[in-house]
Parts: structure tokens; sequence; C-alpha cells
């Protein structure tokens, strides 16, 4: 009876456990790509300046302070609007490399909705890390736009 009752409670736990939210990136935590996605969906998902500014260098943060909103910011600034967005990283161009250094290109992949129409994007961030965290230093400008 005592292993029946074992057998139920890890079955269960596990079960449990096994369920989160699905919209939390996935992954090992303190990844440049991590960072950066959840940086992006501070900004445009959760639309919150503040946490955003967590995952940026000193310097960053202070640029996006003086914008005032998460919308300012990302409408000037990153020059992409959405109501809603999915952000991915470009796996196509990583290097394993890049988790040992001290910089990182991520390259991230948007794919969502404004006023109701759909929009993909791209967007490629500087990335460094100190004191073993790793930060948004850069937003690169967009190669294709005007």
């Amino acid at each position: 009876m005592k292993n029946i009752l074992l057998t139920f409670i890890l079955l269960s736990s596990s079960i449990l456990f096994g369920c989160g939210s699905e919209d939390a990136p996935k992954g090992e935590k303190n990844t440049p790509g991590n960072v950066a996605t959840l940086y992006f969906d501070a900004l445009y998902n959760q639309n919150n300046l503040n946490l955003a500014m967590e995952y940026a260098t000193p310097k960053m943060a202070r640029i996006m302070k003086s914008y005032g909103t998460a919308g300012q910011f990302a409408r000037n600034l990153v020059n992409m609007q959405y109501d809603e967005v999915v952000i991915e990283v470009d796996m196509t161009n990583m290097s394993l490399r890049e988790q040992y250094g001290d910089k990182a290109n991520i390259n991230l992949i948007f794919t969502g909705y404004f006023n109701g129409k759909k929009i993909d994007d791209m967007r490629s961030v500087k990335m460094m890390r100190k004191k073993g965290k790793w930060y948004i230093e850069k937003i690169n400008a967009d190669p294709f736009a005007r």
C-alpha cells in the first residue's frame, strides 16, 4: 500500500511541477539569448520599462529612463510597435563561444500584431557580461531601415 501511495504522490508531483507558464522563456536562465528575450518581453508584452532596465547596462538604462515609458522607448529608439509579440532567438548565427566570453551579438525574431496587422521583424542586440550576468549594451540599428 505504501508503494502505491508513494507512486501516486510522485506522479502527481511530477505532473504539477511540469506545468508552468508557457509564456516564460525556456532554457538556461543566464544566457545572452534568454536575457535579450526577457528584456524585450518586459518592453513589449509586460509594458514595464523598469523591469526592462534591470536587463540593461547602466548607460542603456539611463537612455531608456529618459523616454519615460516602455511604449515611448520602443516606438522611438527600437522603432517597433506591437500590441502583442512572440520573441525568438535566431539560432542560425549562434556561436557557443559567446557563452564563454564577455560579449555577444544576439539576433531576435519578433512576430506579433499591431492594430490587427501582423508584423514580422528582426533586431540585433549587443550584449556584455559583467560579474557573471548578461546585460543589453546596445540595440543595433536596423540595416534595412530608411
